[in-house]
């Protein structure tokens, strides 16, 4: 699935709150201090080749830091108007259709 747009986060680790883990992975991904905030959605998906991925999507308002591309191979700032216009993973194309068309933010 490579080259294929993606929100920042990550796998929980052990021992992890969600919350936890979006803090740490956007750290490590984007050299930010986030404060998270309410969960706006979790979907499950089943990928076609037999993988299943649970996300929890959270709002992030206010963060420290200046944003740094650690490790995606491009990042941008869009309107969410915009976002279907992207080429994004499977698991998230339902949050894209539901984010443009203003029914969760």
């Amino acid at each position: 699935m490579a080259l294929q747009w993606e929100f920042p986060g990550g796998k929980i680790e052990a021992g992890e709150s969600p919350e936890q883990a979006l803090v740490r992975e956007l750290d490590e991904e984007l050299g930010i201090q986030a404060i998270i905030g309410p969960r706006v959605t979790r979907i499950r998906h089943n990928y076609r080749h037999g993988g299943a991925v649970d996300l929890q999507f959270f709002a992030v308002r206010e963060f420290a830091g200046e944003l740094e591309n650690r490790i995606f191979h491009q990042l941008r700032w869009t309107r969410l108007e915009e976002l279907p216009g992207y080429d994004f993973l499977a698991a998230d194309r339902g949050l894209i259709q539901d984010l443009a068309a203003g029914k969760l933010l």
